[in-house]
């Protein structure tokens, strides 16, 4: 189910400027299919800006995500590799950002569970900031599920 939505949102870039660029960044693909608008995007960082870096949800990763008022079309996951990690509050460095946007709360909780069952699988979670290729990332998470 993951790596079925990340089939067409998966990104790569070096570097970022901040913590609130990786999760704009990171949320472009789905902003561009139409599955979110750009209010969802503030609402995320701004959860942050309110509730500190919970987002980080195992050192390394971070999980932007926020809960739906309208903002989210159609429920997605977009993936944002970084080269170099970026510093999240509380000096929490994070290489990989996974947007969730999802129309309601169940689907918002089934694609947590599945990432966190993924990431739980340290193999996994080091392939994923190893990864060099979108193809390579797919494949672990379809491993993984």
């Amino acid at each position: 189910m993951l790596s079925t939505h990340l089939k067409d949102t998966v990104t790569f870039q070096d570097s970022v400027s901040s913590w609130e660029e990786s999760i704009k960044v990171a949320a472009e693909p789905l902003l561009n299919q139409g599955n979110i608008k750009e209010s969802y995007i503030e609402k995320m960082i701004n959860n942050v800006h309110e509730f500190g870096p919970y987002i980080v949800i195992v050192p390394g990763v971070a999980m932007p995500h926020a809960q739906n008022a309208g903002e989210v079309n159609s429920t997605g996951v977009s993936l944002l590799k970084l080269e170099k990690p970026v510093l999240y509050p509380e000096d929490k460095e994070v290489s990989l950002i996974l947007v969730l946007a999802a129309t309601d709360s169940d689907g918002h909780l089934d694609l947590i569970s599945t990432l966190a069952e993924v990431l739980s699988e340290e193999d996994t979670k080091e392939g994923l900031e190893k990864a060099e290729s979108k193809e390579e990332i797919l494949r672990l998470i379809e491993s993984a599920e």
